[in-house]
């Protein structure tokens, strides 16, 4: 199934050679406003200058001498020179019954590429917190809109399994663990032992330089603290494994920080014979040209130790060489974007092995009204604490709303519009503003919200039901007969989901998906609230009404599928 737009650039591209003999990249744009045509371009105005005309005259000569088609109904000039399209019921209703019935065309785009994308990446021995939220779930959308649209994609959960911490846990283990509540919830201990650490070295500083040795002896092999150093992954990944469950998220490579140890003796090696690095004060430091506007950059410290810019280098070449990627997408959040432009610009300057298509995708804070989190602190809001409170707060709506349900099918209910409504808030912001996170504005039924999604599509199943229920006969490969401007206007909405997923691929933007999913269900209401569909007198009608709630509902499952929601018949 061949994107409008991209049908009508064709077609614009063979018109605008014939009349102005010029060869033009024409972007055509799905229109917001109604009244302003189905599409509009604004090629007359880009392309004023080059053809030496205003862009009202090239608008009109380009309308005047347009050959007929079997899309286009007619083109009207507006403002400046824009060019509205409307397109003819016949092309409209053509396309609208492919819908579920063919895979989108995406060949415009070069999706034969590997593309890595690393996300989530909690730290070792602390609970995921709402502070993982974001990573997790954009790079998981990200993840689905790309696969969507055929590109082959490595998800890689790059774990912080290395560094400084681990000298604190084996010191805290050592001073302050509770072997009976480290048996009973051994990642709950080992956070508390954490913040405890964090405590008391504020009183006595010289626990910083206990753990720094405990550290070095890791670093070198110690046979206890490596031990401990495995038992903390194994806990820890035993826990991440039962949230990114619940989350409905999986990877494919698990590959931490420490997985590329071996490998950075060879990264400053090559930093060192290219020239790249500078001995400065004993350590090897990365100095930038002036106008890159980057601060130097310390790849190995004075005692011999390597940093996070190292390993980062170590995994840049690793996914190359090993994982022959041609694109690696980075999902933090907005704190890392120094360093991470400090690394591009380095693996730029080491050339070949380095230096291929990368992106640092951040995000901003989310934080609730008092603050910011922090695990160092220990006010930090567990994740499988959220989800839990989301669903129970799910399940008391339901349970007020439609009481007749089983209540296995309650719980299955609560469990996915729960967890929906929280990824879905997420999705919905803009991904580089701060998100303040209220539970009033998360498990909302109104407004632009997951369970407002939800509870839509759970309404158009509730059409199928009564088909079934009152033995309806419905002829599923009917015409469509879009009879009102609000028919229309939806069908023209569910047609334009391919392009929206596109442009949020593009931008690394699921928010997009959101707000056109948001769309939709604002259009379907409309209609539904205006349009009677199984009482219909006119056969036709209703059976083309049918298919437009049933079209309607494969949208909106698709697109909250992109989103890493899922759906329920009823709630």
């Amino acid at each position: 199934m061949e994107l409008i737009n991209k049908q009508l650039e064709s077609l614009f591209q063979q018109n605008v050679k014939s009349i102005f003999n010029i060869d033009s990249n024409i972007e055509i744009q799905s229109s917001n406003k109604k009244g302003f045509g189905d599409f509009s371009t604004n090629f007359a105005m880009v392309n004023s200058k080059s053809l030496g005309k205003n862009p009202r005259e090239i608008a009109q000569n380009l309308i005047d001498n347009f050959a007929k088609n079997d899309i286009i109904e007619k083109l009207e000039i507006a403002g400046p020179g824009f060019i509205n399209i409307f397109l003819k019921k016949e092309f409209i209703d053509s396309e609208f019954n492919k819908i579920g019935k063919e895979n989108y065309n995406f060949s415009f785009l070069d999706t034969n590429k590997n593309i890595v994308i690393d996300y989530s990446s909690p730290n070792i021995a602390k609970r995921m917190h709402i502070g993982h939220l974001r990573s997790t779930i954009i790079g998981d959308s990200v993840k689905r809109i790309l696969n969507f649209i055929g590109y082959k994609t490595i998800a890689d959960n790059h774990i912080g399994d290395w560094g400084t911490q681990f000298g604190k846990l084996i010191v805290g283990y050592d001073k302050w663990l509770d072997r009976e509540s480290y048996e009973k919830d051994p990642i709950e201990e080992l956070e508390r032992i954490y913040v405890k650490f964090s405590v008391e070295s504020e009183k006595d500083p010289e626990l910083e330089n206990i753990a720094r040795e405990e550290l070095r002896k890791l670093q070198v092999g110690d046979e206890r603290n490596s031990k401990l150093w495995h038992e903390f992954i194994d806990i820890s990944l035993k826990e991440y494994d039962k949230i990114y469950k619940r989350l409905d998220i999986t990877f494919d490579l698990y590959n931490g920080e420490s997985f590329y140890n071996n490998m950075m003796t060879d990264i400053i090696n090559e930093l060192t014979v290219k020239n790249i690095v500078t001995e400065d004060q004993g350590a090897l430091v990365v100095f930038f040209d002036e106008d890159t506007n980057l601060h130097p950059c310390i790849v190995q410290k004075k005692d011999g130790s390597f940093l996070y810019s190292t390993s980062d280098l170590a995994t840049i070449k690793y996914r190359k060489e090993v994982l022959h990627a041609d694109k690696v997408i980075i999902i933090t959040d907005e704190r890392q974007q120094d360093h991470f432009r400090q690394v591009f610009k380095i693996s730029e300057i080491l050339g070949e092995g380095f230096d291929y298509d990368k992106v640092h995708v951040w995000f901003g804070i989310m934080r609730f009204k008092d603050g910011i989190f922090s695990s160092r602190k220990g006010n930090i809001i567990k994740l499988n604490d959220l989800l839990d409170e989301a669903r129970q707060k799910v399940r008391e709506t339901v349970e007020e709303k439609n009481p007749s349900i089983p209540v296995e099918e309650k719980e299955l209910i609560s469990e996915v519009v729960g967890i929906g409504a929280i990824k879905y808030f997420d999705l919905s912001q803009n991904r580089t503003s701060p998100i303040i996170f209220e539970w009033e504005k998360v498990l909302s039924f109104e407004g632009n919200t997951g369970p407002y999604l939800q509870y839509t599509y759970a309404r158009i199943k509730s059409i199928f039901r009564k088909l079934k229920e009152e033995n309806i006969d419905y002829n599923k490969d009917s015409k469509i007969i879009l009879e009102s401007d609000i028919e229309r206007d939806l069908a023209l909405i569910l047609l334009d989901f391919p392009n929206i997923v596109v442009k949020a691929a593009e931008s690394y933007r699921p928010n997009l998906i959101a707000d056109y999913l948001f769309e939709t269900a604002r259009a379907f209401n409309t209609f539904y609230n205006s349009k009677s569909i199984l009482k219909e007198d006119n056969k036709d009608i209703m059976n083309s009404r049918i298919t437009l709630s049933d079209k309607s509902a494969y949208i909106l499952k698709m697109g909250l599928d992109l989103l890493g929601i899922k759906t329920v018949d009823r709630m």
